[in-house]
């Protein structure tokens, strides 16, 4: 590029010699307006030539194109200024200084397009991801590791982007190497204020590669029920069964145990709790069980049981183990085997429901005699 601008401003300066009679300012904004004009006449071409391929040719590319066209207009006309600049002979210092000023502009903008080109190519291949399937796993650790990974990939190109184009001044650049080189007492203010950002920061590159939960997964963090709706940079997002966001920091993750109920399947087993008489003959229970999860269309057909699992001096717990796809259909099979088997007991085994029983004491003197 700066080879092309030397030799093409070389060529306009020669021009130039041979027509004294134009003044420099006229000259100057025709070669302006022509090497504009070039360059918006190359980019329709290639706009149309894109066109013209067939649907399925290399639609990164064409979709690339599409979003980074007025961002390369914008080049094109920083690169013509650069090159009529010093047609105008302007003093060295402002020639200088203006010439730093489109150089950061120009950095900018590359920067722009760098990011608009990877943010395409994630989006490009998180698209294919169906993380509404029943069997989603492989899709929610892909989506995770494409967000966190987008997130990431932005902050260091911004970063990167500002820091090149702020050295491109000699001041900027001499404070940035005096504040390195005096860091002292402040650069140790500075790292401990900045500790928990980077913590977070840190700890968020560690759940895109360890990935202890995913996008859509079923939590229990601080004894609250939820599933993962949002991974950011420093914060998890958990939508709880009443609606509530739940915001945990990823810090937090690492350093405090929670639960995961779809850490290795989407698949989540429900479980529900009955307290019944012990005249309740079990056997009778579990077969209506089995009829309600068989007619529902919530059961994935993977797990079943109904189980005594533990005894009261008044009733015994059951307990009806069903599993569904995810947590959102495991709740609606619990919430559907309570009403069904409540009503079935209440119907034909009422005796069985929990209840005290009163009996009366007979002193001895009162028993009869036989």
């Amino acid at each position: 590029m700066i080879s092309v601008r030397r030799t093409l401003r070389s060529q306009l300066e020669d021009i130039s010699s041979f027509l004294p009679w134009i003044p420099d300012w006229v000259f100057a904004i025709l070669a302006f307006a022509g090497i504009v004009a070039a360059g918006l006449a190359l980019q329709g071409i290639i706009t149309r030539w894109l066109k013209r391929r067939p649907a399925g040719w290399h639609p990164f590319i064409k979709h690339a194109w599409e979003r980074t066209r007025g961002l390369v207009r914008f080049i094109v006309v920083l690169f013509a200024l650069s090159v009529v600049l010093p047609l105008l002979h302007p003093p060295h210092d402002l020639r200088d200084d203006i010439r730093k000023i489109f150089l950061a502009l120009a950095v900018v903008q590359l920067g722009w397009i760098v990011g608009v080109l990877v943010n395409i190519a994630i989006d490009r291949y998180t698209f294919g991801l169906r993380v509404d399937n029943t069997d989603n796993l492989h899709a929610r650790r892909a989506a995770t590791q494409m967000r966190i990974l987008r997130q990431a990939v932005n902050a260091l190109i911004g970063t990167l982007t500002v820091a090149i184009a702020l050295m491109s001044f000699d001041s900027v650049r001499q404070f940035g190497i005096s504040l390195f080189a005096s860091a002292g007492v402040a650069g140790i203010v500075a790292g401990l204020a900045a500790r928990p950002l980077l913590e977070n920061l840190i700890a968020g590159l560690q759940l895109a590669f360890t990935q202890p939960l995913r996008l859509g997964d079923a939590v229990v963090i601080n004894n609250e029920f939820g599933t993962v709706e949002e991974i950011g940079n420093v914060y998890v997002v958990i939508k709880l069964w009443d609606l509530r966001r739940q915001i945990v920091p990823l810090s937090y993750l690492f350093t405090n145990p929670f639960v995961n109920w779809t850490r290795s399947s989407s698949a989540v087993v429900g479980s529900v709790m009955f307290f019944f008489d012990y005249t309740l003959d079990v056997e009778i229970l579990r077969v209506e069980a089995e009829r309600l999860v068989r007619d529902s269309n919530l059961w994935d057909g993977n797990v079943f049981k109904v189980q005594v699992i533990d005894l009261t001096e008044n009733s015994m717990k059951v307990r009806v183990l069903a599993t569904a796809a995810d947590a959102g259909k495991s709740s609606d099979l619990g919430a559907y085997l309570r009403e069904g088997l409540i009503a079935f007991v209440r119907k034909n085994h009422p005796l069985s429901l929990p209840r005290n029983r009163q009996e009366a004491i007979v002193p001895p003197e009162d028993m009869p005699k036989s």
